[in-house]
């Protein structure tokens, strides 16, 4: 998870939103009012964090982490082994050694000197406590471990739920925006039709040449075409929503709301990038490095444990001068046992130093990916402020571009109707006015879009949701 990259996909997407407009993006449906059955933008957000799949296993992760320190901790408490067992073996005995290993099983008893393959039955029974009762910091370094796990775990689920909000809300405005771009597409296509029209019944009348005919219906399948390729880029905009939203497949129809005004964009002040989910979970996973060199700087030390066990065997072999045995299925021979143990690794001390020395250069890159992350939110940030400035000097603009290419339009239209303007005149300012018609349509959108980038660069959405519920 750690190799999400922190340079969201906003910025790509606002050239993409660029083109909707450029392309007179339409949806199946112009975006109206909050009513039954529309979704809002502060709806569609909650549906993403509550459905999202991304967000259900970023949370069991951080659960998870969070269980790891309670497994951390059992280590303090004491280990209690038992033991039944029953056997049928021969008692031939050698006197000697045998090195440490699994193979050969071990033989207790006095040598009879005997070779011979029948068998007697033995068992044994027993329970064992041991508790290590001095580790110097060593399993308290442990659960500093798993604590800066979790941490990085937390932080991760943080970083998660800010990037799947974020896509729900960019995914629901790129459909507003297609929605109110095919109304400037749908009334370019009506408005041509009307002049088509016109354009036909003086052709018919001999009051102009066929070929003004022919450019009249060739500009009217130009805006069909436009209008139908703007249809398949909102059915698509709808398909990302409702995949963003955690529910593929299903109909959506987003609802307008406060979104339909310019947001109060006050000046952006400057972001605490060190809050930011992404660079805290880099700096987590910084303090995790540190914490696996404490542990390392514990483990050279001596392990003292407290033991004790009680145990009881019995067999069925007869030794020379005893009494004849049981038959040896039940252990009839206790023992019992107190103690302290020390163990101490000496030469332990070379692989430790290694391993200090690797984890020294863990810590070096993975400060060196948080200044990273930190260096990367900071240049998102400055393009945050630069989306705000050119979308407000856009939203500021259109209206102005749309007043004087309507002028243009009619005063076109009426030139040619008297004769004084040619077709291709008229088709310029009708496509110059369907231009301005859609940018028009979608800067008030691309304020909106600006704002949420800032607030995604500074880890928290809440001043975008609270502006986006505002009547």
């Amino acid at each position: 998870m750690r190799e999400r990259s922190v340079d969201r996909p906003l910025w790509r997407n606002w050239v993409g939103f660029a083109i909707v407009g450029c392309l007179l993006s339409p949806g199946r449906a112009v975006a109206q009012p909050a009513a039954s059955g529309q979704l809002s933008l502060n709806d569609a957000v909650q549906l993403a964090l509550k459905n999202y799949p991304a967000i259900k296993e970023s949370r069991a992760r951080g659960q998870a982490a969070d269980e790891g320190i309670g497994v951390a901790r059992t280590a303090y408490l004491p280990r209690l082994d038992m033991l039944w067992q029953e056997n049928r073996a021969t008692t031939n005995n050698v006197f000697g050694l045998a090195l440490p290993q699994s193979i050969v099983p071990p033989i207790s008893g006095p040598v009879l000197g005997t070779r011979s393959y029948d068998s007697v039955w033995g068992s044994a029974a027993g329970v064992q406590l041991s508790w290590e009762a001095l580790d110097f910091g060593q399993r308290k370094a442990n659960v500093e471990v798993a604590r800066a796990q979790s941490s990085f775990a937390k932080a991760q689920t943080d970083l998660t739920t800010l990037d799947v909000a974020a896509a729900a809300a960019d995914a629901f405005v790129t459909v507003l925006a297609a929605d109110e771009a095919v109304r400037a597409a749908r009334a370019n296509v009506d408005r041509l039709q009307v002049f088509a029209d016109n354009v036909r019944t003086l052709v018919a009348n001999q009051l102009r040449p066929g070929a003004d005919e022919s450019r009249a219906n060739a500009e009217l399948a130009i805006a069909k075409n436009q209008l139908s390729q703007a249809v398949q880029t909102a059915d698509i905009a709808r398909a990302a929503l409702a995949d963003a939203i955690g529910a593929a497949g299903t109909p959506v129809e987003p609802a307008m709301g406060g979104l339909g005004n310019l947001p109060q964009t006050s000046s952006l002040g400057a972001g605490d990038f060190t809050s930011h989910p992404a660079a805290r979970a880099e700096l987590a996973v910084v303090d995790t490095v540190r914490a696996r060199q404490r542990l390392l700087d514990r483990s050279y030390f001596p392990h003292v444990y407290f033991q004790s066990a009680f145990a009881a065997r019995d067999s069925g072999a007869q030794v020379p001068g005893q009494p004849t045995p049981d038959n040896g299925l039940w252990p009839q021979v206790p023992n019992w046992a107190a103690g302290l143990q020390l163990t101490f690794p000496a030469f332990d001390l070379f692989t430790v130093n290694a391993r200090k020395r690797v984890e020294l250069q863990n810590e070096l890159a993975e400060r060196a990916r948080y200044d990273q992350t930190i260096q990367t939110l900071t240049t998102q940030d400055a393009r945050a402020r630069a989306l705000m400035k050119a979308a407000l000097d856009i939203a500021q603009n259109t209206p102005i571009e749309r007043q004087a290419a309507t002028a243009a339009e009619s005063q076109a239209r009426a030139r040619y109707g008297s004769g004084l303007a040619s077709i291709t005149e008229v088709a310029e300012a009708q496509r110059l006015l369907a231009q301005a018609e859609a940018d028009d349509a979608v800067a008030r959108l691309g304020v909106w879009r600006a704002l949420l980038a800032a607030a995604q660069v500074r880890g928290d959405l809440t001043p975008f949701l609270d502006q986006a519920r505002r009547p």
